[in-house]
């Protein structure tokens, strides 16, 4: 599946199409105005891109602003998952991936080698909240612990009034409804976060492994990307999964509150995730700026994301380079980043987003 710029509206989760991006060869690294787009000097080329679906939407907004300024080249970003969107950088078929998780030790080899001269790096790019989103008639309000949600995706709580649920909801009027869990059938960054999350926090109900695949095969039933699983969710009662908040947002579906490391249940805003984001720690060496997320944060709504683009330090053939770096001088410009919280996303933290600010402008 491809984004198109003539189907970026965002009135719906399903996006087709192809994503043309309009890019400009510059090492303008200002934060404001126009970013790269405001060189106008434009480099005319047809770049490939695919990877997180999670980030599709914020994606199908940056080509409206960037096309304002610049015209010349495009970009065709695949919304193909995390996973495939790394075999695909690793393999050389596209110039950037997007990943809802840093590259992994046993990944780097290969992404590092297809960089030939350089090495492969995580750039920060989209930060946003993971949300719980469920379909329940009569039901608007729900508030989920982190052992009540593990329960729900490990299989073992199996109907809407479960005691557990009903704990957390006290008063509520819960039905009998089955509880129909769905989650991602491709390999996915999001699943990756949501398994690291419930690992972290509920040690005692979720026995399983973090990873991009998903490991419950109890956990209910398995869906292709993020606008999947929305769309399984509209279309049945009982339902309950996981996906961004963007999706939720263009779904118009309800979203459960978390309870975060406080123990307050927490709304999912583009705000509340962004408190959460601020307490990430760098991991990365130099200039690739894998993070590590604090999941039981005091503050904000704990089940965040963040979204990377997967780039060559150095290495891409000439031309590649240039429209790499241009593209995401504009996205991690302020101008870029405005855009993010009417979408559902989370702009990044100003102590992340200068680390992501110099670390572009070193691409070459």
């Amino acid at each position: 599946m491809m984004i198109g710029t003539r189907l970026a509206a965002l009135g719906g989760v399903a996006l087709v199409g192809a994503l043309s991006l309009t890019a400009c060869g510059t090492d303008d690294n200002s934060t404001g105005g126009g970013g790269a787009a405001a060189s106008g000097d434009c480099v005319k080329s047809t770049v490939n891109a695919a990877g997180s679906s999670a980030q599709a939407n914020a994606m199908s907004e940056w080509i409206k602003g960037y096309q304002q300024s610049c015209a010349g080249a495009n970009v065709n970003y695949n919304p193909s998952g995390s996973g495939a969107g790394v075999q695909a950088f690793t393999g050389g078929q596209v110039a950037f991936a997007g990943s809802d998780s840093a590259l992994k030790p046993e990944e780097h080899g290969p992404a590092d080698a297809r960089c030939k001269t350089g090495k492969a790096i995580d750039l920060p790019m989209v930060g946003g909240p993971i949300a719980i989103i469920y379909n329940l008639k009569g039901v608007d309000d729900i508030q989920l612990t982190p052992k009540t949600i593990a329960g729900i995706f490990a299989g073992t709580i199996k109907t809407w009034n479960d005691p557990a649920i009903a704990k957390d909801n006290s008063g509520a009027k819960l039905p009998s409804t089955p509880i129909k869990p769905l989650h991602r059938s491709d390999d996915s960054g999001t699943t990756d976060n949501l398994t690291k999350y419930l690992l972290a926090t509920a040690p005692d109900g979720w026995k399983f492994e973090g990873g991009k695949t998903w490991p419950a095969k109890a956990g209910g039933q398995g869906l292709k990307g993020s606008d999947g699983v929305a769309t399984g969710i509209k279309q049945g009662d009982g339902t309950i999964g996981y996906a961004e908040l963007s999706y939720a947002t263009n779904g118009k579906l309800q979203t459960a509150k978390v309870s975060n490391g406080s123990g307050s249940f927490s709304e999912i805003t583009s705000d509340t995730a962004s408190k959460a984001i601020a307490g990430a720690k760098v991991s990365g060496q130099g200039n690739d700026l894998a993070l590590t997320l604090d999941y039981k944060a005091k503050d904000g709504y704990p089940i965040v994301l963040v979204t990377y683009e997967i780039v060559c330090e150095k290495g891409l053939p000439s031309e590649q380079a240039k429209f790499v770096k241009s593209f995401l001088t504009y996205t991690s410009s302020q101008q870029g980043q405005s855009v993010l919280s009417g979408l559902g996303y989370a702009p990044l933290p100003d102590s992340i987003l200068t680390k992501v600010q110099a670390a572009v402008k070193g691409l070459s």
